[in-house]
């Protein structure tokens, strides 16, 4: 999932994923956006139960801007295709930190979400609306608002993933406060995956080290592994995309 805290316009959506050592996920997203006030992003991240709140590891990557665009010359062309309970006892805030032109907060489950600082809250309905996400934590980054569209740069981290054997991407996405069954995608998902994957992902026969700066990378792009690529376009079920 792909919420925001209020009214917003996305286009140009790119994710890219690949799994870590020790059991981790490295997730990169990007996207053209344009929002009259400011708004915080919410990714839901399938972690494990009682991850601790310092488990995601944010990346700034605002001095490799044009990742996804090294990841798609691989590609000549385009790939086909309620929380209730008793009262929260007190507690801190959750910790804001800088990551390039983002404030960033990561909280470990749906019940932290009163401890995230103000600014970045969901209104309750849309946290009951997917009880799916009961036992996920989400990343979450502050967008400045703007008077046209914007492109920002990749929004990274790495997080522990509860099923070491599978990629995530957050592509249900709710970008009028509303949850609907189906959505109109914009969307190119990039990964790195040891194994066959099934049509429509495209596989690039070249390692990344060809045509992405694996040092700006910081680390996220395997330099040795090719990029495989899937693009999602069009009114599609609202759901979100795995790699198994």
């Amino acid at each position: 999932m792909c919420c925001f805290s209020g009214p917003v316009h996305v286009a140009q959506t790119r994710i890219f994923a690949r799994g870590l050592g020790h059991g981790r996920q490295a997730l990169v997203y990007a996207m053209e956006f344009e929002a009259a006030a400011d708004v915080a992003m919410i990714l839901p991240l399938p972690t494990p139960p009682g991850v601790a709140e310092d488990d995601v590891s944010f990346v700034d990557l605002s001095e490799y801007p044009d990742l996804f665009a090294d990841l798609q010359k691989g590609f000549p062309l385009p790939a086909a295709r309620s929380f209730a309970g008793p009262p929260p006892k007190p507690q801190s805030l959750l910790e804001v930190k800088h990551v390039g032109a983002f404030e960033a907060s990561f909280v470990p489950s749906p019940d932290d979400f009163e401890r995230l600082d103000p600014r970045f809250r969901l209104p309750p309905s849309l946290v009951e609306a997917f009880p799916l996400y009961g036992d996920y934590g989400f990343a979450v980054f502050q967008l400045r608002g703007s008077e046209g569209r914007e492109a920002v740069h990749p929004m990274a981290f790495t997080f522990p993933r509860r099923d070491p054997d599978a990629l995530f991407f957050p592509t249900v996405h709710v970008h009028d406060g509303v949850a609907h069954p189906e959505a109109q995608f914009d969307h190119q998902l990039f990964c790195q995956w040891p194994h066959a994957l099934p049509s429509p992902w495209w596989k690039t026969g070249l390692p990344a080290e060809h045509h992405v700066d694996v040092g700006r990378a910081l680390g996220l792009v395997d330099g040795g592994l090719p990029v495989a690529s899937l693009a999602l376009h069009g009114s599609l079920p609202n759901d979100d995309t795995w790699v198994r």
